[in-house]
Formats: structure tokens, sequence, C-alpha cells
């Protein structure tokens, strides 16, 4: 399962409502896409005419390391997401690398009853813009 177009669109919609684009912010965090899922954002971002390759950084990729350890799609969306968070980027606001990132947490909204009905898991993603 991947959460590439809750984040897609959560992003777009951010940007447009904001009036800003990608370029404004020293990052953009998703977590955890992993690998595919980062590059399938990057594919759905594209077809809205937003390229955020240059400022997106994935929580996942960030935190396992491809050559070692077989993680093509990533781990929990909210551990990678909140333990990057927490670790690395936080002391970067408090450096001053980064002044200005979107935060976008990605997941799954589960249902004990929606699986047994044979309903879909959607897909969410959560946006807080942080700036220092």
């Amino acid at each position: 399962m991947t959460f590439s177009p809750a984040a897609a669109d959560t992003i777009s919609r951010f940007l447009r409502d904001s009036g800003t684009k990608p370029t404004d912010y020293d990052m953009i965090l998703t977590g955890d896409l992993g690998r595919i899922g980062s590059q399938l954002l990057h594919d759905l971002m594209n077809k809205d005419g937003i390229d955020i390759t240059p400022v997106h950084k994935d929580a996942g990729v960030m935190m396992f390391d491809p050559e070692t350890q077989d993680v093509h799609a990533g781990g929990s969306g909210c551990g990678c997401i909140g333990s990057i968070f927490c670790s690395y980027i936080m002391g970067r606001l408090k450096e001053g690398s980064l002044n200005n990132i979107l935060l976008c947490a990605t997941g799954a909204l589960m249902s004990t009853t929606s699986g047994q009905q044979g309903d879909s898991i959607p897909g969410i993603c959560h946006l807080l813009h942080i700036k220092a």
C-alpha cells in the first residue's frame, strides 16, 4: 500500500491554497513513502505541474540504508517521520540551516469493520507548516 496519492493531494492543495511553490520551502518531508512511494509522489505531482524533487525528502529513505537493508517501500510512517523530525530536523531548525518546512505525515485510516467488509483502506496525509 502506498500513501503517495494522499500526499500528492494534500501537498498540491496546500501549495494552491497558500499561493506558494515547492522552492519556497527548505524541505518537504514525507513519511514514510520509501523509495518507491517517493517516486510515485514525484510522478503524481509532476502530472499537476508541480516539481517537488529539489526539496523533497522522505523520512523512511533518510532512516534506512538501501544498500544494506531491503526497504523498497519503507517502514512505519508515524515511526519514521517522528524519529527523523525529532532527531535530525529539530536540530537543523535550531541551528538555522532549515527555517521553513512542510512536514507531511502519511498513514492509513484503519477500521476493524471495513476490512472485514472487503472495503479498501483509505490513505491520509496530515501536513504541518513549520517555520523557525
